[in-house]
């Protein structure tokens, strides 16, 4: 197979991963839709044995995705959760893990409402200050889960000195990178050990796929996750990768639109008059600016609005007024959609919690997609004029 780990992030999106296959020179990589595979005699085989542990099409998407990291390893979950929850299985009752306060509400869920049972002690603390993390150490602390961008309130978390610290203290660090995507970040080249993307978003990019996927370097450290995914049985199926991989050949393409439409239209909210605050690390003004202007190559199409003054009611009618912005829950794909946190996507956060991160009533989160920008501000004015 052809090397592409010395090329630009383009060409790795389109070729990495990919052969043409050679019983037919197919230029896709085939959907290799098999749950088992004929072998010559007991225990030799072609290297694939039963899809719940390894498929074709799988190998090639977890190749591909790697190169984009900049990993030496990548392993599909079924989904983002799924592959959240692979990481958390590593700990044993008593360990704790330190963690952010702004935090997609599906990770809180698992984390306080599945491994709390479990005797696992979470911390949720601001982590745009990474010496706040020192004081939360102890010989019981395993894991530093971070977010950054956070949902959805666009913290900056600092990467590298999160990882100094973890190192330190030996301790693991995982970052969901979905926000950001492969394209404008790499925790791995920052010192962090595990990253993890909800492929769902950015990745697939089209709205037609749910997926996770988890990215490391360490042999051993990848030996233990495909264990949890063989042993667990949350893979991915053939369909869904195939889907994946033609929506990864136009990333940087779509990652370089949703970037500008993303700061023309936080340019023309930041003075809008129904807008009390805006969420965008492109801004000089939002902390930890000058940190993502380090870490990240632009600041992507996420970005949150508390309209000013809006009661519950008027944010709902605002939010169901739009007419190319769709009302919709996840973010990341071709298409703008609107987002209310407080109902929707971090609904299972306890509402003291959510407030104390800035999760408010009022708060809209936008996932600006790949349309022309013109109409997406029209849509905008329009809405937010009701």
């Amino acid at each position: 197979m052809s090397d592409f780990s010395n090329h630009k992030f383009g060409t790795k999106a389109i070729h990495a991963g990919a052969e043409p296959d050679p019983s037919t020179g197919a230029i896709m990589t085939p959907i290799f839709q098999t749950s088992t595979y004929v072998q010559e005699s007991p225990g030799k085989n072609k290297g694939f044995g039963y899809a719940r542990g390894k498929n074709p099409t799988r190998e090639a998407l977890q190749k591909n995705i790697a190169a984009l990291e900049n990993g030496k390893h990548c392993i599909c979950f079924g989904s983002g959760m799924a592959a959240t929850d692979a990481v958390m299985r590593m700990l044993k009752p008593g360990d704790e893990v330190i963690t952010g306060d702004d935090l997609y509400g599906g990770s809180y869920r698992l984390f306080t409402k599945i491994y709390e049972n479990y005797g696992i002690k979470f911390h949720f603390i601001n982590l745009t200050d990474a010496s706040n993390i020192e004081k939360y150490i102890n010989s019981n602390t395993k894991l530093i889960w971070a977010e950054t961008p956070t949902n959805p309130t666009m913290q900056i978390i600092d990467i590298a000195a999160c990882s100094k610290i973890a190192k330190q203290h030996h301790l693991l660090l995982a970052v969901d990178n979905t926000f950001a995507s492969p394209y404008l970040q790499n925790p791995l080249a920052l010192g962090a050990d595990i990253v993890m993307h909800s492929v769902t978003k950015y990745l697939g990019g089209h709205s037609d796929v749910v997926m996770g996927a988890l990215i490391v370097n360490e042999d051993k450290l990848h030996e233990q996750l495909y264990f949890i995914l063989n042993s667990c049985g949350a893979n991915p199926g053939p369909m869904d990768c195939f889907l994946v991989m033609r929506g990864i050949k136009t990333l940087h393409l779509r990652m370089e639109r949703h970037c500008y439409n993303g700061r023309k239209i936080a340019e023309y909210l930041k003075t809008h008059p129904k807008i009390g605050k805006i969420y965008w690390p492109g801004f000089a003004e939002h902390p930890n600016h000058e940190i993502a202007k380090e870490q990240m190559r632009d600041f992507g199409g996420m970005i949150s609005i508390v309209l000013k003054g809006a009661s519950l009611e008027e944010t709902f009618k605002i939010a169901s007024s739009f007419k190319v912005f769709s009302l919709a829950e996840s973010l990341g794909g071709v298409e703008s959609l609107i987002n209310h946190p407080v109902t929707m996507t971090h609904a299972s956060i306890p509402k003291a919690e959510r407030e104390k991160a800035g999760v408010v009533d009022n708060l809209l989160r936008l996932s600006v997609g790949v349309e022309d920008v013109e109409d997406l501000i029209e849509d905008l004015n329009q809405a937010l004029s009701n």
